[in-house]
């Protein structure tokens, strides 16, 4: 197997705007449009990874499927898609797919996907003085926690005095306060950092297909389990496995990972054999864990194993002028990722960021930022641009400048940011209501699925759609 190369089956331009990064960092993409060609490349080239549209014209991803099914070794096979759903998610699961992703596919993503490279035979064997796979710095720059506060600062040297460490870690505090970006430190500043992170959202799967995700399964232990499915514990071997609202997970499902985290095993579902792993656990939840014990909601004995090592994250209001610091972060990455210029805040702009509470926290502050950006024009940022509901605003406060006399005006700009998003695309509507129901919601994803009046397996479709963008969601 070549750990440098990955076979695309799917449309040219839905993937080649990806070749040039993959050139860059050095992997080989082959591109396929139906079964042959495809089975041809993976005879010839042994690709790592096969990414897989669910079908094309004359092709569908359950044909290879069951081809890798029948064969001894054959690559793992991602299917990804411009809009899934659940049901179809689990079905291309129980096939044997490793994983089920919505577009956009970034290298951002491919890369933890892939396998570290063998080293060379004339090389020791890797170890704590020599990791797997070598770690650049900007793998550790992305993660790096932004903040100056004397309550993140604690909480940062907690973070780097325990990172090397195996010790379980559990990350508490409200959505949007960055508990993934703490558990990506954690692995990033450790002695497994050129091992895999693999993340798991124990909110976003039904419990049986959790089990499968988390231990794997032998062919055969379920219908339509046609093969041997490797779960996540044992495909981050070596390295860091974060459990996602980890409160979410079952009572049953609960004792199966206690003993995973006393004896370092786990049991395939259907199989025999028991597995050793060499996993370090982390846990994020943004829920009160020990009030959920104190309710029998959550094991006592899983809770004191998972919180060896607890970190609590203050939440932004709390962080004084951090505020402001992330917002000049954010304002200065919107602006280079659009192509604008340096944009700065207006005095009002900096006292309304003081002022406000930040109800959903470093994540609504993001995606304040960017909008903020987007309609400040040639700036300064002003209160107006970040458009809260009481607001109006005009072509002339969105730093557009009006049409002159001899030009044709065009239709009214809208005078309302409702009669705004009336005119943005439908998904770019979408994602904002279902984030701006988040936040009303403190993050409660129940009484947010209430009030956009959509299921709560909807949302959660949605927000892992939205972390495939880009977007920092717990």
């Amino acid at each position: 197997m070549s750990a440098r190369t990955i076979l695309f089956i799917a449309e040219p331009q839905s993937v080649s705007g990806l070749f040039e990064t993959l050139r860059r960092e050095g992997v080989q993409a082959g591109l396929a449009d139906n079964l042959s060609g495809a089975l041809n490349f993976i005879k010839k080239s042994r690709p790592a990874l096969v990414f897989t549209r669910p079908a094309l014209q004359g092709y569908e991803a359950k044909r290879l499927l069951a081809e890798a099914s029948a064969a001894e070794t054959f690559p793992p096979v991602i299917v990804f898609t411009k809009s899934g759903s659940a049901e179809q998610a689990q079905e291309y699961l129980e096939l044997g797919a490793r994983d089920y992703w919505l577009e956009p596919i970034v290298w951002d993503k491919i890369r933890p996907a892939l396998p570290a490279e063998e080293p060379e035979a004339s090389l020791p064997e890797p170890g704590p003085e020599r990791p797997a796979r070598p770690v650049r710095s900007e793998d550790r720059a992305r993660f790096q926690i932004i903040g100056r506060h004397e309550a993140i600062l604690r909480v940062l040297a907690l973070a780097r005095q325990v990172a090397r460490s195996k010790a379980t870690v559990l990350i508490s505090g409200e959505s949007g306060t960055g508990k993934e970006m703490f558990a990506r430190f954690l692995h990033f500043h450790s002695d497994r950092a050129g091992a895999p992170f693999v993340a798991i959202n124990c909110a976003a799967l039904p419990e049986h297909l959790l089990e499968s995700e988390l231990f794997g399964h032998e062919k055969g232990a379920f219908t339509g389990a046609i093969g041997r499915k490797l779960g996540k514990f044992e495909l981050a071997s070596g390295g860091s496995i974060l459990l996602d609202e980890i409160t979410e997970m079952n009572p049953a499902l609960q004792a199966k990972l206690l003993r995973v985290l006393q004896e370092s095993e786990i049991d395939r579902v259907g199989g025999v054999e028991t597995i050793g792993v060499d996993v370090r656990v982390l846990a994020t939840t943004n829920r009160d864990i020990e009030d959920y014990v104190r309710q029998g909601r959550f094991r006592q004995d899983l809770f004191y194993r998972l919180n060896v090592i607890p970190i609590k994250l203050p939440p932004l209001r709390e962080r004084g002028d951090d505020a402001q610091l992330l917002a000049d972060y954010f304002v200065a990455k919107y602006c280079a990722a659009y192509g604008l210029g340096r944009l700065e805040f207006s005095p009002e702009a900096r006292a309304w960021l003081v002022d406000y509470a930040w109800p959903g926290n470093v994540r609504e502050l993001q995606n304040l930022m960017e909008r903020a950006v987007l309609l400040a024009g040639h700036g300064p940022i002003e209160p107006r641009h970040f458009l809260m509901d009481s607001e109006t605003w005009t072509p002339e406060d969105l730093g557009r400048e009006p049409a002159s006399a001899g030009q044709a005006a065009g239709p009214e700009p809208p005078a309302t940011p409702d009669q705004a998003l009336s005119v943005m695309p439908l998904h770019e509507m979408e994602k904002r209501l279902i984030l701006k129901g988040l936040d009303q919601t403190r993050g409660n994803r129940t009484m947010a699925a209430d009030l956009l009046g959509i299921s709560v397996r909807t949302l959660r479709n949605k927000l892992n759609e939205y972390r495939e963008q880009g977007l920092d969601i717990p």
